[in-house]
């Protein structure tokens, strides 16, 4: 019969199977189908710099990005990454040669797992992980081994006992995520040294994603992974424009690693996307440049957000883990009399017209993430209090 194949092979690769449509397309059309304040999916509601959107307009109309850009991106951007991790960490990277701009962070990962990755090879990662670590793993043909952050004291912590126990002989990589979606855990200096010392003694190489590296409060201190002893080599580090300077939609972000790292992760990109975003490249450029005063504004404004969101699902009854960095608060629905984070999120529309992220869908082990839900507070301050309200009233 006409439109019938002979095949009864499925026709998604079998590696992909087990992903499906993610969740935040799911959530975000309940939101839209519902009319509720949307606090699933991690994107602002306003845009960021004036002068930066401003730049990019520039770029399109001096006709600066419009076609292909350089396949490493353009060598302002790259230069301006350089520059940026030699003031805010020291770490000195040849724009030339090590450094390579990505569409987005998401891009980045994928490539350095494509390129780093053979098939049967382990990557320890920590979990619960943002959701396209184990796509990328599988089209890798890798094999994900997770090591869960569990919560202690107000806290999602990491194990180091698990960690190290994860490691065998077949692990090829660790992937690290810090400050950590969706737990908001920034990873200490003693943790971060106890990773890097295991690196080292079993000759691994790490992909560190780092693109929340300017959303730390309190306390907390973003410290990358490359700065530590013998790290420099075996690490490459992944950063984004999008959620520093809110143009999420602009896609542009970044691989920072020594040049073998960045041919591998090149070798696999050029096959992706090959270029993108060349008009905001130029734009992204002038952003890296801004002084310390904008950052410290950007994460004052973020900071205030994260109490009027913490406090209002407090004040709901949610169990809440005041997150450390990221711009995400990820809450325990136990103590609403609830279990079950999938069945809690596709109902709370309906019942308080919020949306929010089931934190299962970051676990292998999803009985581990079961009772754990996912805000973000990323939105304007009235948006939030709305929220704040709603749920309060559930």
């Amino acid at each position: 019969m006409a439109g019938m194949t002979s095949s009864a092979r499925p026709h998604l690769n079998r590696r992909l199977a087990e992903f499906g449509t993610t969740i935040f397309a799911e959530m975000s059309a309940l939101a839209v189908a519902t009319g509720s304040i949307n606090l699933g999916q991690g994107f602002p509601d306003t845009d960021g710099p004036e002068e930066i959107r401003e730049a990019a307009v520039r770029a399109l109309r001096d006709g600066r990005g419009n076609q292909y850009p350089p396949g490493p991106g353009v060598p302002e951007l790259r230069t301006a990454i350089a520059a940026h991790q030699l003031r805010r960490y020291g770490l000195s990277y040849d724009p030339d040669t090590e450094v390579l701009v990505t569409a987005g962070a998401t891009e980045a990962i994928a490539a350095a797992l494509l390129a780093l990755v053979e098939p049967g090879d382990e990557v320890v990662a920590l979990e619960p992980y943002y959701d396209s670590y184990a796509a990328s793993i599988a089209l890798a043909g890798g094999r994900r081994v997770p090591v869960t952050l569990r919560p202690h004291e107000g806290r999602f912590r990491l194990d180091l006992d698990e960690l190290r126990a994860a490691v065998t002989d077949r692990t090829r990589l660790l992937l690290v995520n810090t400050p950590h979606n969706p737990t908001g855990t920034v990873l200490t200096r003693a943790e971060l040294a106890a990773v890097a010392e295991l690196a080292v003694e079993r000759d691994l190489l790490v992909v560190t994603d780092e693109v929340y590296e300017h959303l730390v409060f309190d306390d907390a201190e973003h410290l990358p992974l490359a700065t530590f002893p013998g790290m420099r080599e075996r690490t490459v580090s992944i950063g984004s424009a999008g959620k520093t300077y809110s143009f999420t939609g602009w896609k542009v972000g970044w691989v920072t690693a020594a040049p073998e790292l960045v041919r591998a992760v090149r070798s696999a990109k050029q096959f992706l996307t090959y270029v993108a975003s060349g008009p905001f490249q130029y734009a992204v450029a002038e952003a890296l440049a801004l002084p310390d005063s904008y950052y410290e504004e950007f994460r004052r404004g973020m900071l205030a957000r994260r109490e009027i969101l913490a406090e209002g699902l407090t004040a709901a009854g949610f169990e809440v883990f005041r997150p450390a960095g990221t711009y995400f608060i990820t809450t325990d629905i136990r103590p609403l009399g609830e279990k079950d984070g999938f069945a809690f999120c596709r109902a709370l529309p309906e019942r308080a017209g919020v949306v929010a992220i089931p934190n299962a869908v970051f676990y292998d082990d999803r009985e581990a993430g079961a009772p754990f839900v996912r805000f973000a507070f990323c939105k304007r301050e009235e948006v939030l209090r709305e929220a704040a309200e709603r749920l309060r009233s559930m």
